[in-house]
């Protein structure tokens, strides 16, 4: 089994594969502070009897991307480990002013989004996380460039934290646009206001790439991250829900560099 890991701010995400198909996946959360042994207690009580074959993992802390690297020497020296960083084979080309700027989760989305919504499509990835990224492929499968904004709960946390009146709410759907009282209203400018958000730069976005690709017929626009549930649905121009799809971009990225 392939045993692919996605290491963000907030959450650390494990998936599974067995051939194609990921057959597990689970969430915890971050630590900056965690050991590469303290890592190891969580990871391999997930795993508990599974054969690993091979390792594929993207970072975007670098206190536990460190410890990470201890944990696979440490206990699976034996075994093939893909760490998307600088040098490894995408497959993909990033046509940005810095590549090496670009967070390793947001090249393992492009990868996934243009091998499951590819065909000649452009593709917009939404990705719900500590921050809001917008990445956006070309129909040729390359990064282009994107957006990037506060995420849900940083924004939720800084208003709490400034406005005294005001206080850390649920995260769903309120019954009325209008709220009528402080949670309803907390939940509906947060829910429908990052919806609008995200609506707004996609028609902006989209404008610019059927300028840039006249012959461009389709954009397909991807949400993933674990706060996508909430703006799925709400928004009008979010197509797709792919949960796992930085998992599946890992999974195609360890494929596309296989053991010397």
């Amino acid at each position: 089994m392939i045993l692919a890991i996605d290491i963000g701010n907030t959450n650390i995400v494990l998936g599974l594969f067995a051939k194609d198909a990921l057959v597990k996946s689970w969430r915890i959360k971050s630590d900056s502070r965690d050991t590469a042994d303290e890592l190891w207690i969580k990871i391999s009580a997930l795993l508990e009897d599974s054969e690993i074959t091979g390792i594929s993992i993207c970072s975007t802390v670098p206190a536990l991307l460190s410890e990470i690297r201890i944990l696979v020497k440490r206990y699976f020296s034996h075994i093939h480990c893909v760490i998307v960083e600088p040098g490894i084979k995408t497959g993909t080309a990033l046509l940005v002013d810095n590549p090496r700027e670009i967070g390793a989760d947001r090249i393992a989305n492009t990868v996934a989004a243009h091998h499951l919504y590819g065909g000649g499509a452009g593709a917009i990835v939404v990705d719900f996380g500590t921050s809001t990224n917008l990445d956006v492929v070309s129909p040729n499968g390359e990064f282009i460039g994107g957006a990037l904004a506060a995420g849900i709960e940083i924004s939720i946390d800084a208003l709490a934290s400034k406005a005294a009146q005001l206080r850390k709410v649920e995260l769903v759907k309120p019954k009325n646009v209008i709220g009528k009282n402080t949670v309803e209203a907390l939940q509906s400018g947060t829910i429908y206001g990052f919806a609008g958000q995200v609506d707004g730069l996609v028609e902006r976005i989209s404008e610019q790439m059927y300028e840039l690709y006249p012959q461009l017929q389709r954009i397909n626009v991807i949400s993933t991250g674990g706060l996508a549930p909430l703006v799925f649905g709400v928004s009008k121009k979010i197509e797709f829900y792919e949960p796992d799809l930085t998992l599946i971009g890992l999974k195609l990225l360890f494929e596309r560099n296989p053991s010397a």
